[in-house]
């Protein structure tokens, strides 16, 4: 590590943390107030963050998904190749709910039971910061595609370059999101947001069980390059 460039993402002021955690958008679960960070200057990519105090979302079940003070999070969970379409994981409203699930990747980086807990509570996060149900799914499908890349290390988009265009990677990885989010919107419009008549977890369940379905219908196309 070459440094620290002290940076607060926001400020963690008591009167917005209580409002945060009046908030429970919707049921499905509360943050412990605004994320305090800072960033790491480092000698390569300068795109890590260190927690300066702990952070955490409680899930509508009641589980804690605890980010601690000093891990360092860097947004990677979704390929940094659909950041230009989904958004970067530093801003918007699924910036917190990125952060506890960086730690929950990192604590599970192999696709599994556990993986796949911390990727359904990043959609109840992702609900919970503000993102409507479509966004959230499409959120979600992007996770589900990062932990089939994981431990590749020709993961697309991992490195600092810059380019003009995308690497032919990167497109593709881009193009099958694409596929793969007409599906998760159509499948939305079917259903005419029909899961939002249900509570919080079953909701989550159930977008979490429509995009999986989607992605195991088309996994051929999903495969990381060499496997």
């Amino acid at each position: 590590m070459m440094g620290v460039e002290v940076l607060e993402t926001a400020p963690a002021e008591a009167a917005h943390a209580e409002a945060t955690q009046a908030e429970g958008a919707g049921g499905f679960g509360v943050f412990s107030g605004d994320p305090r960070t800072v960033w790491l200057t480092e000698g390569d990519d300068d795109r890590r963050m260190k927690l300066i105090d702990p952070f955490s979302f409680r899930d509508a079940a009641g589980k804690v998904w605890d980010a601690p003070a000093g891990w360092v999070v860097d947004g990677a969970s979704i390929p940094r190749a659909l950041w230009t379409l989904v958004g970067s994981p530093y801003t918007g409203d699924y910036r917190r709910a990125s952060i506890v699930h960086d730690v929950a990747c990192d604590r599970h980086p192999h696709d599994g039971p556990d993986r796949r807990a911390g990727d359904t509570m990043f959609y109840a996060a992702c609900r919970a910061g503000g993102c409507s149900a479509v966004q959230a799914k499409l959120l979600y499908l992007g996770v589900r595609i990062g932990s089939t890349w994981a431990g590749q290390e020709a993961l697309p988009g991992g490195d600092d370059k810059v380019r003009l265009r995308p690497s032919p990677e990167d497109r593709l990885l881009q193009e099958e999101f694409a596929r793969l989010g007409d599906q998760v919107v159509a499948a939305e419009v079917a259903s005419l947001g029909a899961e939002r008549l249900l509570d919080p977890q079953e909701e989550a369940a159930r977008a979490v069980a429509e995009v999986d379905a989607i992605v195991a219908a088309n996994t051929a196309g999903l495969a990381a390059p060499g496997s």
